[in-house]
């Protein structure tokens, strides 16, 4: 009764692991080979039973046979994105874009969230070729200054 909760079984137990993560159990293998061998079946039953009125049987069975769709990409052509200049035109792009009606704002506001990180990707680049350079430049000059002394 008294046992710590969470790790039950010393570090090393060979027979204390279980199933490896993500792996599904036979009940959970087998309805999935039950639906898939059966859901053509099912769609036409639930598309009779929708057009009976019944709904809910319509949903219940097209949430599991189709997937949600994912998001539909956006067709827009960006220059290339290499330094801050290049990312100015890119959102000049996207902005203009979403003003003739080609892209949605929402879908607009994702494309100006990546292209402002990549903005600040580039800048940290560019600021440590610069911050390397300025300490080169440093050390000649010291080294150039001990030398006259």
């Amino acid at each position: 009764m008294n046992r710590p909760r969470g790790r039950p079984f010393q570090p090393g137990n060979k027979h204390g692991r279980g199933r490896p993560k993500g792996s599904r159990n036979q009940a959970t293998r087998a309805a999935q080979r039950l639906l898939e061998e059966h859901s053509e079946p099912l769609v036409r039953r639930c598309i009779i039973e929708a057009m009976k009125g019944n709904m809910p049987a319509l949903r219940l069975c097209m949430e599991r046979v189709l997937p949600a769709p994912r998001q539909a990409p956006v067709p827009i052509k960006l220059p290339c994105v290499a330094s801050a200049t290049d990312v100015d035109s890119a959102q000049q792009a996207v902005v203009e874009a979403i003003a003739s009606g080609g892209m949605t704002p929402s879908d607009g506001e994702i494309i100006m969230n990546i292209l402002e990180v990549r903005r600040k990707a580039v800048e940290t680049v560019e600021l440590s070729q610069r911050v390397e350079q300025l300490e080169s430049a440093a050390r000649n000059f010291q080294g150039k200054a001990g030398e006259s002394l």
